[in-house]
């Protein structure tokens, strides 16, 4: 990979830079880096999804480069298959990459060598205090009614200590020496943010075990991609300063920080499984459609300036900035993301809709070639007729279903409610001679004929209305019933008229 550290072995240290400093005279000016980092112990968050988003928008937004990590250094957590699904999640929002992935778990020497390198300079040293120890001295403290941070017991120990206890098998972790001062920087949406060192302790770069801490590991890859801005959630603001002071105890140029708010469920708390689905790949699953679910993310903490609009890709890279990201934690709205959806089902282009709408067609066996053919006409009509009354495209399939399928499962409250008026049993057999006799059967006529009928036989047209749509559809809610009739074709229509009977039993049962 380009950039990678080179380290050479010269008998007093790793000289780990030398590479790195070599590839960065070569990158171009204020060339744009970021990367987006996820862990693969779980399904992708929305909550990641969002950062993920606002690094790829800023990437592109200047030309640069979205590097995309895969922190699995909990090797006993971190799978295979969270990773695949991360990168399926990232590629059906059409979030591409331009470098990676790369995983931390195939760098796990490279990690060692940067933590020894700090202590060859007396930036770090080792520590052999056993985590029961240190609980002990923890409570002690803590029990005086004083604040308790590492206490650097091991700071002082001298070559020999430190030799017989490795000779005792005793593990020895690397610890981070923190030193005197403040640290500061400048939040690109937080503002100025100053932290005195008496508040951070000398934390753990490498575990007794080898295996590295995310602040190291996190600052060595960032170095190595030559990251220039990190944009991640502001629950990492607190490990900010830490990782300052690796850059500079490494000797690298320090990124920008841009802390994003977290997104708050409806009860103004944390978004979390609690509040519902929160699994990216649950929302493609349950038929939202990829630019929906882009703007609905990309406007969480971001304006572009029209919340009423529906924006492409492209012009969300190009307004896109920093800087109008707000500092208030959004609410993640469901309703919002509905209203999104069932808009863009409604405005798409036709072609484009069936194209996102075949999948799940074929998923429910409904899908036939002669539909994109000698019926193309005809489903291209179904489908811009049922699509206002879908917000999702398990929605509008759902609707199309019963206009392709003989059979389809009927709303047990629908026909309960409009199924057991007793009039229907003399009723409907006039109006289906009467669709019978029709020789155009349209929707102006079969609104005509159906109108007659309730006025002759002293009936609301209404109650004949619902109890169509619901033997015909399965459910009480549908686009306009007659020109639903006229699409579904006499043949079907008078054959689930002659289903009253059977719905009403079927439910019973």
């Amino acid at each position: 990979m380009e950039g990678s550290w080179t380290f050479l072995n010269n008998g007093s240290g790793y000289d780990i830079f030398l590479a790195w400093k070599s590839t960065q005279r070569n990158n171009k000016k204020n060339m744009v880096r970021v990367r987006f980092a996820p862990s693969p112990t779980g399904h992708l968050h929305v909550g990641a999804l969002r950062t993920a988003l606002f690094n790829w928008l800023f990437a592109r937004h200047h030309r640069g480069t979205f590097v995309l990590r895969i922190e699995d250094t909990d090797v006993a957590r971190s799978s295979e298959e969270m990773s695949r699904s991360i990168l399926e999640a990232l590629n059906w929002v059409g979030l591409d990459w331009d470098e990676g992935p790369i995983y931390q778990s195939q760098r796990f020497e490279i990690y060692r060598q940067a933590a020894r390198s700090l202590v060859d300079r007396g930036l770090a040293y080792y520590c052999f205090c056993t985590p029961e120890e240190i609980e002990a001295r923890r409570q002690a403290t803590q029990a005086r009614g004083e604040h308790w941070k590492y206490d650097r017991h091991c700071l002082e120990l001298t070559d020999e200590e430190k030799q017989e206890l490795r000779e005792k098998g005793v593990p020895a972790a690397i610890r981070f020496l923190v030193p005197e001062g403040v640290t500061e920087f400048d939040d690109l949406v937080h503002g100025h943010i100053a932290v005195d060192h008496k508040n951070l302790e000398d934390f753990v770069l490498l575990r007794g075990d080898g295996f590295p801490t995310y602040h190291l590991s996190v600052v060595v890859d960032d170095i190595d991609t030559r990251i220039t801005h990190v944009i991640r959630g502001d629950d990492h603001i607190s490990n900010t300063p830490k990782q300052i002071l690796l850059y500079r105890a490494l000797a690298a140029p320090v990124p920008q920080f841009a802390h994003l708010p977290l997104i708050l469920g409806p009860d103004r708390k944390k978004l979390s499984k609690r509040h519902g689905d929160t699994s990216v790949l649950n929302f493609r699953d349950k038929g939202y459609l990829p630019l929906a679910f882009f703007n609905f993310m990309a406007q969480l903490s971001w304006s572009p300036g029209n919340e009423e609009k529906i924006y492409s890709v492209e012009e969300m890279v190009r307004e896109f900035s920093l800087e109008r990201i707000s500092k208030g934690s959004p609410v993640f709205d469901l309703s919002k993301l509905e209203w999104l959806n069932s808009r863009l089902i409604n405005e798409m282009p036709l072609t484009e809709l069936i194209g996102q709408l075949r999948p799940w067609l074929e998923r429910e066996g409904l899908w036939s070639e002669e539909l994109m053919t000698e019926r193309r006409e005809w489903f291209e009509r179904l489908v811009d007729l049922t699509r206002s009354r879908s917000r999702t495209l398990v929605d509008l399939c759902g609707m199309i279903a019963p206009f392709i399928a003989d059979r389809f499962s009927y709303d047990p409250e629908a026909v309960r409610k409009h199924l057991q008026n007793g009039e229907l049993d003399r009723v409907l057999p006039l109006l289906e001679d009467d669709f019978r006799k029709l020789e155009n059967f349209s929707a102006p006529e079969i609104e005509r004929t159906l109108r007659e009928r309730a006025e002759k036989e002293g009936i609301k047209a209404a109650v004949l209305i619902h109890a169509l749509r619901v033997l015909t559809l399965g459910r009480a809610v549908s686009p306009g019933l007659f020109d639903v009739l006229e699409l579904m074709g006499r043949e079907k229509t008078l054959a689930r008229m002659e289903r009253l009977s059977e719905v009403r039993e079927m439910i019973q049962t």
